[in-house]
């Protein structure tokens, strides 16, 4: 395995944070990202942003928000 580069590492990185690539250039990405601290970082912020994204999304909204943003939707479609 030789460095894939920035570039590649870059473009790859939304895949490779969702164990989308093949095994070869996951280890491309993952040997590239041990040695340039920029692609790790771009790296460690992917990974922190998933996560935030994943708990937003598996939490309930409180009810007077639900109820305020179905109103509105309600007030959109019947002006429409």
């Amino acid at each position: 395995m030789t460095d894939c580069g920035c570039e590649k590492a870059r473009k790859a990185l939304e895949e490779y944070l969702h164990n989308e690539l093949c095994t070869e250039e996951a280890s491309d990405i993952r040997d590239h990202m041990a040695n340039c601290v920029d692609c790790a970082d771009e790296h460690h912020v992917g990974v922190v942003l998933t996560d935030v994204i994943a708990r937003s999304c598996a939490e309930t909204a409180p009810a007077d928000l639900r109820n305020q943003v179905m109103s509105q939707l309600r007030d959109i479609q019947a002006h429409s």
